[in-house]
């Protein structure tokens, strides 16, 4: 039969023309050797080999060789390597493959002399893709975002601003992927090991919420070129409220912590500035302080019943203060008390 005598490809369904059923959801997994191009192009070869013999070895370490067995659409991308898996173990590959696979590269490392050192990034996310057996399988948006993620921004950075002989792997979560295998509790390890990022790719209209996990930390992992200058902003707001929300658990002696002073005067006097003439309270029912006031030094008055001071009057829900109180004190400042204390003078 002639090529142009078959018949043509089946036409597929317009976007949102009609329902058809979800492609099963998988979990996809993508590497990438740190500096590929920047090795000479005889070294390319050899890279491209040993990476998925690595991970192999990483799989089969980690008691998840079925894993490795039954992965979905494999495909070498020269300085990586991605394929699809059952997301039920989702968590496993977070935990302990992650870490077990920094053991075997750093292995490999320290007993490659004279050969190729490799570190990798790692990206993991989940989500509806065609598995049908056909060479096509496993294109769709979560393919795509896994590989925008492995070439985003953070993970790139962490690694390159670790050290190259303690870190070797560098992990980003997608955010679906975090809050089903880690957030919900299924994977061995706490929330506080990962970091949030804002994920984002030069040159691509792609900004994701993702989570930095690395294994083997060094170096300055919290850093603005990192984790970006708004996730660094919202971190340091969040700090810096718990810190002011902190009760004060200094001791009461230490003089070295400072200390806090509480002034009082129940239904009595407290000045703080300078104060001419004298001064009365009358405890009423309803408090009212008359007269005028300005702030300067402190002058602390006491307690006076009975007597009732006119002047200008302000309502302030306390005591009611008569007179002329600004300036150099003059005449009575003690505890000067004629008649009945209580009987109001009239």
């Amino acid at each position: 039969m002639r090529s142009y005598d078959r018949p043509l490809p089946p036409a597929s369904a317009l976007p949102h023309s009609r329902s058809r059923q979800l492609p099963p959801y998988r979990g996809l997994v993508a590497v990438d050797a740190k500096d590929f191009t920047g090795h000479a192009a005889i070294e390319h070869g050899v890279i491209s080999r040993a990476v998925p013999e690595l991970l192999e070895r990483s799989f089969e370490r980690a008691d998840l060789a079925h894993v490795w067995a039954d992965r979905r659409f494999p495909a070498s991308t020269g300085d990586g390597y991605v394929f699809g898996f059952d997301p039920a173990w989702m968590p496993f590959l977070i935990h302990p493959w992650l870490h077990t696979l920094q053991d075997v590269l750093t292995e490999f490392n320290v007993h490659s002399v004279g050969a190729v050192r490799t570190r990798l990034r790692v990206s993991l996310h989940l989500g509806p893709l065609p598995d049908t057996g056909d060479e096509f399988d496993g294109n769709g948006t979560p393919r795509n975002d896994t590989h925008r993620l492995l070439d985003s921004r953070p993970v790139k950075a962490v690694l390159a601003a670790s050290r190259e002989s303690i870190t070797h792997v560098a992990a980003i979560l997608s955010d679906r992927c975090y809050q089903d295998a880690v957030a919900s509790g299924y994977t061995g390890r706490h929330p506080d090991h990962f970091i949030e990022v804002p994920a984002t790719v030069e040159g691509k209209t792609f900004d994701q919420r993702a989570w930095l996990y690395v294994p083997a930390p060094s170096g300055n992992l919290y850093d603005r070129r990192i984790l970006g200058d708004r996730v660094v902003d919202e971190h340091e707001s969040a700090r810096s409220a718990a810190n002011a929300a902190a009760p004060d658990t200094a001791h009461p002696q230490d003089r070295s912590a400072p200390s806090r002073v509480v002034q009082r005067a129940d239904r009595g006097i407290i000045n703080t500035g300078t104060v001419h003439g004298g001064q009365s309270v009358t405890n009423s029912g309803r408090d009212t302080v008359g007269g005028d006031w300005t702030g300067g030094d402190r002058f602390d008055g006491d307690r006076f019943d009975g007597d009732y001071v006119g002047g200008d009057r302000l309502d302030i829900a306390g005591d009611y203060v008569g007179g002329n109180k600004a300036g150099t004190v003059h005449g009575n400042q003690g505890d000067t008390v004629r008649g009945d204390k209580r009987e109001k003078r009239r």
